[in-house]
C-alpha cells in the first residue's frame, strides 16, 4: 500500500511547482474562505491552474509519481508515465499484482521479458512495467539488454550512446560495463521517478553473445544488493541465443506475445527451450502494443 509521506497542502505544493505564486495564491484563499470551497476548487475558477496541474499535485500527497501530457520527457508508449489511470495501465497493474504475489521475493527480484520475434510489444511492456513499480516504492531497475537493436534509450529519451558525433561526451551502458570500460555508476537515475533507474544497452559491440557470457551473472549480483526488482528487456529470441543466456541468468522469465500475431507454435517452442535449460517461466503476457489484454503466470 503507497504511504501518504508528504503532508503539503495543495497550495504549498503548487507554489513549489511554479504554477501559481503568492499573489495568485492571495487571490486564491480570498475566494476560496468566500464560497467555502477548496483550495484546488478556487485556483481552476480563477483559471490559475487546471484538472491536470491539480491532479499532479495530489499525486506528489500520496508519492504516486507520473507526467502531465505537456510534459513530455518520455516517448508517449509510456502511457504508465502519462495516462495511469486508463484502463490499459489498470491492466499493467494486474499483471504487476501478480508478479508480486506469485513470483517477486526476496530471493527473486531479476525478470527478463522475452518474445518469440521482433515488433511483439516486449520493450514497451518492460518500460512500461518498470514504471508501474516504481510507482509502488520498490527500487527499480531496467536493464536494455538487447545490445544490437536497443530501444529503451529512445523510449525514455535518454541520449544516443552510439551518436559519434560526440564521442567525448557518449553516455556508456550495459556493453560497456560488461567489456570492462565502465562501472555500475552509469546508471541513470530517471526524471520525475525517484525510485525508478536505467541501465541503457550502451555502445553497440561486435560480439554480444560473448559479452553477455562471460560478464552478466556477476553484474547482476553487484545489482540485487542495490533494487528490490530487476526488469530485463531482451533481444527477440529469433535474432540470438542472447535471450536464452540472458533467461539462464535470471530468477524468472516474462514471455511476451502479440496478440494476432506472434504464432502459437513460436512461443510454446520458445518456452520449451527456455524450460529445457532450467529457467522459471513464470507466465505470459499478451499485448496488442500499448494494451495489456491478459497476463497468465503460472502457479
Amino acid at each position: 500500500m503507497t504511504k501518504v509521506q508528504n503532508k503539503a497542502s495543495i497550495g504549498a505544493l503548487l507554489l513549489d511547482a511554479g504554477k501559481i505564486n503568492l499573489n495568485d495564491a492571495e487571490l486564491v484563499i480570498a475566494l476560496q474562505k468566500k464560497e467555502n470551497i477548496r483550495f484546488g476548487d478556487a485556483a481552476k475558477k480563477l483559471g490559475l491552474v487546471t484538472d491536470d496541474d491539480i491532479q499532479k499535485v495530489i499525486s506528489k500527497q500520496f508519492n504516486f509519481e507520473f507526467l502531465t501530457v505537456n510534459e513530455k520527457d518520455f516517448d508517449p508508449e509510456l502511457i504508465a508515465a502519462y495516462n495511469p489511470f486508463s484502463p490499459q495501465v489498470e491492466a499493467l497493474r494486474a499483471l504487476r499484482g501478480q508478479l508480486m504475489l506469485r513470483w517477486s521475493s526476496e530471493t527473486n527480484k531479476t525478470l527478463v521479458l522475452v518474445s518469440p520475434n521482433r515488433n511483439e510489444g516486449r520493450s514497451t511492456l518492460a518500460a512500461n512495467l518498470a514504471i508501474i513499480f516504481s510507482q509502488l516504492g520498490e527500487r527499480t531497475l531496467l536493464i536494455d539488454a538487447d545490445l544490437q537493436q536497443p530501444r529503451q534509450h529512445t523510449l525514455f529519451k535518454l541520449k544516443d550512446v552510439n551518436d559519434d558525433s560526440d564521442k567525448d561526451n557518449r553516455d556508456y551502458g550495459l556493453s560497456d560495463i560488461l567489456v570492462g570500460r565502465a562501472d555500475l555508476t552509469i546508471i541513470r537515475r530517471i526524471h520525475g521517478f525517484k525510485d525508478l533507474s536505467i541501465l541503457q544497452a550502451g555502445t553497440v559491440p561486435p560480439n554480444p553473445v560473448e559479452l553477455i557470457s562471460k560478464g552478466l551473472k556477476d553484474c547482476l549480483k553487484q545489482l540485487e544488493t542495490q533494487f528490490d526488482i530487476i526488469l530485463i528487456d531482451s533481444p527477440a529470441a529469433e535474432q540470438s541465443t542472447c535471450a536464452q543466456i540472458i533467461a539462464s541468468n535470471c530468477n524468472g522469465v516474462l514471455l511476451v506475445a502479440r496478440q494476432n500475431e506472434t504464432r502459437l507454435n513460436d512461443l510454446l517452442r520458445l518456452k520449451t527451450v527456455l524450460q529445457d535449460t532450467g529457467c522459471q517461466c513464470v507466465g505470459v503476457a499478451l499485448t496488442d502494443f500499448l494494451n495489456v489484454k491478459t497476463a497468465t503466470l503460472s502457479g
